[in-house]
């Protein structure tokens, strides 16, 4: 774990600020160097970040090998599990969920290791065909996108949320997807 917060600068690319994302972005480089260096693994649990570490670090690093090497070793925690600890065993927990994938994480990266991890913990699940959930980082926010952002939510991740029963596990990884969940 970094000893101080870092951040990847994602709210900052949606609104085209780039150069202070760049910074960003430079101080995550600057002070993960060593462990880049080292082949350390980088785990993300929001796909959002892990999407700029991944594929965002090439467009205003693309000449820098620590950038290039970060891009290569960052993972979402399933595909940590599922690529470098495969004979890890996760301790059981059979439920019933419904899982919400991230924007980032459906188009970008899929959803084959979340979904082996799932299994492999004993859950019962689904995953919703819910699209975006209306948040899209800061997006749901904004007054003026509210109604927009709500109406994307109700198609199928808030009703489905509502008639879970309450035993049923509600699994998203987004945090502007558990925003708009809790919200």
């Amino acid at each position: 774990m970094p000893r101080e917060s870092l951040c990847c600068g994602r709210p900052l690319y949606d609104y085209g600020f780039l150069n202070l994302a760049k910074s960003l972005l430079c101080k995550v480089i600057n002070t993960l160097r060593s462990e880049i260096r080292a082949g350390t693994p980088v785990v993300g649990l929001e796909p959002s970040c892990v999407a700029v570490f991944r594929d965002e670090v090439f467009n205003l690093y693309p000449n820098d090998e620590d950038a290039i090497c970060l891009s290569k070793q960052t993972f979402l925690l399933s595909e940590f599990l599922r690529q470098k600890a495969p004979a890890f065993q996760l301790p059981k927990l059979y439920r019933q969920a419904i899982v919400h994938p991230h924007c980032h994480h459906s188009a970008v990266m899929k959803l084959e290791a979340e979904e082996d991890v799932l299994k492999s913990i004993g859950l019962s699940f689904e995953i919703m065909k819910s699209g975006c959930c209306g948040m899209a980082g800061s997006f749901g926010f904004e007054t003026a996108k509210y109604d927009v952002s709500l109406a994307c939510g109700e198609r199928v991740l808030l009703p489905s949320v509502r008639h879970a029963s309450k035993d049923t596990l509600i699994i998203a990884n987004g945090f502007s997807c558990r925003e708009q969940i809790e919200q």
